[in-house]
């Protein structure tokens, strides 16, 4: 079925559920290319066999397929918490969109259905889940569960995330990881979406934020979500144009040719030192590039929950 075609029937994110599940499938279908060949059917209910672990419950029929040792995991192995953090200031909503097409997604709607895609399967692997939302206030908070009406309720906050319009919504990201850190108790994995734009000052106070989120043993996996061809490589044409900052309201007219390259080696640092931080406070740090697909999402949690269980 065409992701495409049912993004555009479904009205945008009306059918955020069936979306998810069209992405999911088309990441599995991808696998049998990939060095997850064999294991893509199975990732639900078998983990990598370790060295040094009992061989006891080794599926040799699966090594006989892929060449890998895996056992088979069990019913009360399989019960992950996870919790989904979205940021929703302003600069979330770029690029505006005009129409809901699944090759022009601004950095909100990518976001939102990439964790869909992950809800999704964490339902079929019936681990449970929860979400916050946060802009320039705290929007909204589920705690992890794991039944359907919860999942349905998460859904449907997604969507009406991505249909919202905030306007000047600044955030102060830190402040919100700090609640949500106090609020989960039990071991869980921790997905944050943000495109990371706050002051220097707030940077230092951010990742005191993620150290926080660690706490009680918690996995943190950051995804920095952002245009690469926009915001990254600045790839406009060399008119005269008016660059305004959505959350703020400030301006600057200009010729993008006149900043370009002060402008990429700037926030090519600015990027590499994120990473940096990251690997110095353990957190996983993934590149989410809006015009790139969901595989990065995907292929990041299998791995980090091969670790996490």
């Amino acid at each position: 079925m065409n992701l495409r075609a049912e993004l555009n029937k479904a009205g945008g994110f009306k059918n955020l559920e069936l979306l998810a599940k069209q992405v999911v499938e088309g990441f599995i279908a991808g696998m049998h290319k990939s060095p997850f060949h064999g294991f893509s059917a199975e990732f639900a209910e078998h983990k990598i066999y370790n060295q040094g672990e009992s061989t006891r419950h080794i599926d040799w029929k699966l090594y006989a397929k892929t060449d890998k040792l895996y056992t088979k995991r069990y019913d009360d192995e399989t019960n992950l918490r996870c919790h989904i953090i979205l940021d929703n200031s302003s600069s979330m909503h770029y690029p505006e969109m005009k129409n809901f097409s699944i090759d022009s997604l601004n950095k909100i709607a990518f976001s939102a259905l990439a964790s869909a895609s992950l809800m999704h399967i964490l339902k079929k692997q019936r681990d449970a889940v929860g979400l916050s939302i946060y802009s320039d206030q705290y929007d909204f908070y589920a705690p992890e569960k794991g039944s359907e009406r919860h999942h349905q309720m998460l859904l449907n906050q997604l969507a009406g995330t991505v249909d919202s319009k905030p306007l000047n919504k600044t955030t102060e990201t830190y402040a919100y990881l700090h609640e949500i850190a106090e609020k989960i108790h039990r071991r869980s994995m921790i997905f944050v979406f943000t495109d990371m734009f706050q002051t220097s000052e707030d940077e230092v106070k951010l990742f005191e934020a993620l150290r926080h989120l660690k706490y009680n043993k918690h996995e943190v996996i950051l995804f920095h979500v952002f245009d690469r061809s926009k915001e990254l490589t600045f790839d406009f044409d060399n008119k005269p144009k008016r660059f305004v900052d959505v959350e703020t309201g400030e301006y600057i007219n200009l010729y993008a040719d006149n900043i370009k390259a002060n402008y990429e080696e700037a926030v090519s640092n600015y990027f590499d030192e994120l990473r940096l931080k990251c690997g110095q406070y353990r957190i996983k740090y993934v590149e989410a590039d809006i015009n790139r697909g969901f595989d990065s999402i995907l292929t990041t949690y299998m791995i980090e929950r091969q670790k996490f269980i």
